[in-house]
């Protein structure tokens, strides 16, 4: 069998070349790629905690009466309001259903003195309207994050890899440390200044001054007065530390049976 001429002898050896570089080359490309994803996905993954933690304890605490009802106690509602104790709760519950609904105004008509009265002045239910706003601001950011917290886990565990389960492990930790880090922060500049802090949420967070009632006739403002959100504040921050603890618990049972199953 005659051999081929030089002339068609190169040219085949320059494009195996070349195809053996565009394989390694595209080898090498995809892995970093996939190394990029990768880090990058658990790098979300740990900043997504700490956020479905706060968004967590915020829904919580929206929605629990008995928070409301704590307040009421006491700071002596009852007595600046005048309103008895079931009035108050009716309001507790007003609220709360008016956060949940698709209604853009509230209105919660109680008994004082036997008379019915409207609770809230227009001033007050613009402003309402404006923390409803901000509440499913955060109901949907816990949504958002949530989801991909757990397409994360499930795509992790579905992958059933040991190495990716020990990063998520990992993430879960470090995630739970980060929140945390920043609930000792936040408790540190409530508990040093929180008149600033308040100003600053209020100031940040509202386009308008209806946050700036008067409590010598604003029911808003009497129902829950500035030592209320203070304490609505801590709760919020010791629930999130409360909750990162019980994730980083639980993650350390699991690695302790993981371990005790390769040892065994």
């Amino acid at each position: 069998m005659n051999s081929l001429p030089a002339y068609y002898i190169i040219p085949v050896i320059k494009l195996r070349i070349t195809l053996s570089l565009y394989k390694s080359v595209k080898s090498m490309l995809m892995k970093n790629i996939k190394w990029v994803f990768i880090n990058i996905s658990r790098w979300l993954f740990i900043l997504c905690i700490p956020t479905v933690l706060l968004t967590t304890s915020i829904c919580i605490a929206v929605n629990s009466q008995w928070l409301y009802e704590y307040g009421f106690d006491k700071y002596d509602v009852a007595k600046t309001t005048n309103l008895a104790d079931i009035e108050l709760g009716k309001a507790a519950r007003g609220l709360i259903n008016y956060f949940n609904s698709n209604e853009d105004i509230i209105d919660i008509i109680v008994f004082k003195d036997n008379q019915p009265f409207t609770l809230f002045n227009q001033k007050e239910v613009a402003h309402l309207k404006d923390v409803k706003g901000l509440i499913w601001v955060d109901y949907w950011v816990l949504v958002g994050t949530s989801t991909f917290a757990l397409v994360y886990i499930v795509v992790v565990l579905y992958l059933r890899l040991d190495e990716y389960r020990r990063q998520l492990a990992s993430a879960l930790i470090k995630g739970s440390g980060l929140t945390v880090i920043f609930m000792l922060l936040l408790g540190l500049v409530v508990l040093l200044d929180f008149d600033s802090f308040f100003l600053q949420f209020h100031l940040i967070s509202f386009t308008n001054e209806l946050w700036q009632l008067d409590p010598t006739k604003d029911y808003l403002i009497m129902l829950f007065p500035q030592g209320f959100w203070y304490d609505a504040t801590l709760f919020c921050a010791l629930l999130t530390v409360g909750l990162a603890f019980l994730i980083t618990g639980l993650v350390i049972v699991y690695l302790f049976f993981e371990k005790r199953r390769e040892i065994f």
